[in-house]
């Protein structure tokens, strides 16, 4: 798909990984909508970005993201490209997760995405040539404790998009599921945690350990513009995938371990299951 001219939707690009599509998107001459929750560097980005235009949408109301198509088809003829990349996360026990929890994460997570869906698709078909990216993650593909709503959320994005793409194959839309492993963005930061989590340890191994969210875009963005319906962002992406694929028990509690030492999860979280397994890994 050719980027130059295509009215682009991305969501959460007040930040992380959606600031670095846009900054790229707009480089490569993309007509840009950009939305977020966060209005002040929402409008910092757009000042950066001349020609965009910058909505506060919240990803979890359908109406918002209703509003925002009719708004994208009225002023720009459509849109050709739109990244559902808004997420959030809740870090703590399963216990720890209240009800408001599950609603914030899912409905942001997997609502965004499926409004998004839901509301730009038929745009998106009435263009000679049409592409959704739906991000996902490695917590898509690997459950992994402290992460229950994170991993469900992720989950049903990748269930949806792997349904969707096979409806929508043959046709002139295309979609790309992409699965990030660990990248530098805010998600961290902005997270709620439940008992025993630090902020800053998890913080500050992201800060170390995750990709640069400009290297991430650039991965999407390729895949992109060579019709690529699956991505896998970074090496340890790439290698729990594989290590769940080929060994779907074995290969999940290896990949646990392995996120829950990068990560810096609390004990508490890891011990049970390592006691199952006779000590853990290494």
């Amino acid at each position: 798909m050719k980027l130059s001219g295509v009215v682009a939707v991305v969501t959460g690009a007040a930040s992380g990984i959606g600031e670095a599509l846009a900054r790229q998107l707009h480089a490569k001459g993309a007509r840009l909508v950009i939305c977020d929750v966060q209005a002040a560097p929402l409008q910092a980005l757009a000042a950066a970005l001349p020609g965009s235009l910058a909505r506060v949408v919240d990803v979890s109301s359908r109406e918002a993201v209703f509003a925002l198509a009719a708004e994208v088809e009225a002023t720009l003829g459509g849109a050709g490209l739109l990244i559902n990349n808004a997420g959030l996360t809740v870090v703590g026990a399963f216990e720890d997760h209240s009800a408001a929890d599950w609603e914030r994460v899912m409905g942001v997570n997997f609502g965004g995405v499926l409004y998004g869906c839901q509301a730009f698709l038929p745009q998106l078909q009435r263009q000679r040539e049409g592409w959704i990216v739906n991000i996902s993650s490695i917590f898509g593909i690997v459950g992994v404790p402290g992460q229950s709503a994170y991993c469900a959320s992720k989950f049903a994005v990748r269930g949806l998009s792997e349904a969707l793409a096979e409806e929508l194959r043959g046709t002139s839309v295309g979609l790309t599921v992409v699965h990030p492993g660990g990248v530098r963005t805010n998600i961290v930061n902005l997270a709620r945690v439940g008992e025993g989590v630090s902020h800053g340890a998890l913080s500050k191994r992201f800060a170390k350990l995750g990709m640069a969210p400009e290297r991430a875009a650039g991965m999407i963005l390729s895949a992109v513009e060579a019709g690529q319906r699956r991505l896998r962002v970074g090496p340890d992406a790439i290698v729990m995938d594989w290590a769940r694929r080929l060994f779907p028990e074995w290969g999940n509690e290896v990949a646990v371990e392995l996120m829950g030492r990068a990560m810096g999860l609390p004990r508490r979280l890891l011990e049970a299951r390592r006691a199952e397994r006779g000590g853990g890994v290494g």
